[in-house]
């Protein structure tokens, strides 16, 4: 029997990861132990066609995901999306990993701000019929997703998906970046190896 094959319940958690920082730590350790995972793999995203800035270079996020990561022993960070050429999308990667690992349960495993855009995104409804979509929450997006308007959801949530329970973690990639380009202390939200990385290649200081 492959290994693959003894796989039998698995986490897809992708994301820039620009930096990865201790809130995606937390939802891939809640992932694992709510969803009795047998392994998430972290899919840094590479060509995002919804991203309206532009990533720091997939190498150095990519290297980054690995730092951030490395302590919990069901994650693998995989590199599919950054190795693929052209617009990456969520369902060209389940089709792939569904066919990788045959028989196995799949759950995608996204953060409540993007379950209430999930409906632009590129073919969502097949993402449903491919895997269980695993929404983490935060006590503050108790009413965020509320906003999704579709025939599909019920109490903010689209049918058969299920609710990851997040502590509340007032932490912004978008604010580490903000902080990092303006100042030369590091977030506490960020593990040690990615403030070493991203001291020993300096990056975001360019986002001043």
């Amino acid at each position: 029997m492959s290994h693959n094959h003894a796989i039998k319940r698995l986490g897809i958690f992708g994301g820039s990861f620009d930096p990865p920082h201790q809130a995606h730590i937390t939802l891939a350790t809640r992932a694992i132990e709510q969803l009795h995972l047998d392994r998430l793999l972290v899919i840094p995203t590479g060509d995002a066609w919804h991203k309206t800035r532009n990533l720091t270079l997939a190498p150095h996020r990519l290297a980054m995901t690995r730092l951030a990561f490395t302590e919990l022993p069901k994650v693998l960070v995989d590199s599919r999306e950054i190795d693929r050429h052209g617009p990456t999308y969520t369902m060209d990667t389940l089709e792939e990993v569904a066919q990788e690992f045959p028989n196995t349960k799949l759950f995608l495993c996204i953060g409540g701000d993007q379950a209430k855009a999930f409906t632009t995104w590129h073919r969502w409804q097949d993402i449903l019929h491919r895997a269980t979509l695993a929404v983490a929450f935060r006590p503050e997006d108790k009413n965020a997703v509320h906003a999704v308007d579709h025939a599909q959801w019920h109490n903010g949530l689209p049918t058969g998906a299920i609710r990851l329970e997040m502590p509340s973690l007032a932490i912004s990639a978008t604010d580490i970046r903000l902080q990092l380009a303006q100042s030369d202390t590091f977030p506490s939200a960020l593990p040690t190896g990615v403030c070493e990385y991203i001291q020993q290649h300096s990056l975001y200081k360019n986002d001043r």
